[in-house]
């Protein structure tokens, strides 16, 4: 595949059945609560991929007794009871900032001393707020860089917390990482949030989990009240398939004219991205949430319509939507996104710049905190990702129906979904028909 992927032009395929990799979020969240635990946990349908894999590594380099069967993608580990078997130790959590985020909280409640180091994506995006509130809680921190980045030292000896307020408006993965490890300390913690995202899915499903594995979270003014507990765990947990990527396949219903089946994504998802299924329906789409997994088809529509619609709740598809949106029959505005600023990329501003290229009219709407893209016929272009994964296999969607677009660095992708591009192949040869260049 090397450093480029032309996308080649599906003409007509009839339908399109596909397995997508295990959820990146629950695989994280899963990893910390077995962890935590006072349970052997073995973890089934897990997502190997560079953030998971970080993850994985660090529980290793603390100590932690860990067992990794990619091909069965299963993972076995043995819960400390909240405890950290290497109190003095280097991690390194690479691009994962559920990694970064989650392990920065765990080892600052468990206590010890940490070097934490990450690559140069993770070191730019932000930690502060959370590193702040850590050391208003006793965690001493040293910084290799700039102050409230990654890299740096920390040592945690007299946690002293038992109430915290956590702004969920930069990233959800404060609050969440809060939450699960509020475990931890002996008096136990109180999690309170505010923000625009403090009923949002990621925290929704975090409160989920936590409840999945034993913790008797309970709601509070203003968030939750989490008990310690030492003997919570389960033996078997299994994790859902990433309907983020099972995401880029059903989007290809209306874009193609074609019908798609996730195997084993479900209505009753954990994750918040179950939601642009939604904004397929209303575009048009048939949908059916049968025995092998939903069924999306946007067969019979003849073009689409322009959506206005909130993504706050399943942000990561703003990429997608923005690529659905050039070829509506009107413009789509989404609304309430500033947040993604300050994820992989500033996909607010990855998004226009790449639109642009291709020639579409789009612009920032700062009212609605959000973007408006206008419909129109898109240029040969190439695409950066910007290191951002769900850059490229967004910007794919467009290549797939023009046959005018080269994604730029395709190999970030590892960052979550290995074999995406195999997938995009094998639908070549399913296809009818293939466009030229």
């Amino acid at each position: 595949m090397g450093n480029k992927y032309v996308v080649k032009k599906i003409e007509k395929i009839n339908s399109i059945s596909v397995e997508v990799p295990g959820s990146k979020s629950i695989t994280n969240r899963a990893l910390l609560l077995a962890a935590l635990s006072g349970f052997r946990c073995r973890l089934k349908g897990v997502l190997f991929s560079d953030d998971s894999r970080a993850f994985l590594e660090c529980l290793e380099k603390l100590g932690f007794e860990v067992e990794a069967d990619e091909n069965y993608k299963i993972v076995t580990i043995q819960g400390m009871r909240g405890d950290i078997p290497n109190r003095k130790a280097a991690i390194n959590v690479r691009s994962a900032g559920t990694a970064a985020r989650f392990l920065t909280v765990m080892l600052a409640l468990a206590g010890g001393e940490y070097e934490l180091t990450a690559s140069p994506q993770m070191c730019r995006r932000p930690m502060k707020p959370l590193l702040d509130l850590l050391k208003e809680a006793g965690v001493v921190f040293v910084f290799r860089g700039e102050e409230g980045h990654f890299p740096f030292f920390m040592k945690s000896d007299s946690f002293s917390l038992k109430e915290v307020l956590i702004d969920t408006k930069i990233s959800s993965q404060f609050a969440s990482a809060l939450l699960m490890s509020g475990v931890v300390p002996k008096e136990g913690l109180k999690v309170k949030l505010s923000g625009q995202r403090a009923q949002g899915a990621y925290i929704r499903m975090t409160l989920a989990m936590m409840r999945q594995f034993g913790i008797d979270v309970k709601p509070e003014e203003g968030g939750w009240s989490i008990p310690h507990k030492e003997d919570f765990g389960i033996g078997e947990y299994q994790v859902e398939p990433d309907v983020s990527g099972a995401c880029y396949f059903y989007a290809m219903a209306p874009l193609l004219r074609t019908e798609v089946i996730v195997k084993n994504v479900h209505d009753d998802s954990l994750q918040g991205d179950i939601r642009f299924l939604e904004a397929l329906r209303q575009m048009g789409c048939k949908y059916e949430d049968r025995k092998e997994g939903i069924w999306i088809s946007g067969k019979e529509l003849e073009g689409y319509p322009g959506l206005t619609l909130s993504m706050k709740d399943f942000s990561d598809q703003t990429m997608t939507m923005a690529a659905l949106a050039p070829f509506a029959k009107s413009p789509t505005l989404i609304r309430e996104i500033g947040h993604i600023r300050f994820q992989e990329s500033d996909r607010i501003a990855a998004i226009l710049t790449e639109l642009k290229r291709m020639g579409v009219v789009c612009e920032e709407v700062p009212q609605d905190d959000g973007i408006r893209i206008y419909p129109g016929g898109i240029e040969e272009a190439e695409v950066e990702t910007y290191e951002d994964h769900r850059m490229a296999m967004a910007f794919t969607l467009i290549g797939l129906r023009t046959g005018k677009v080269t994604i730029l660095n395709p190999g970030c992708c590892q960052k979550t979904f290995e074999n995406f591009f195999e997938l995009i192949e094998r639908l070549y040869g399913l296809a009818g028909g293939l466009g030229g260049r």
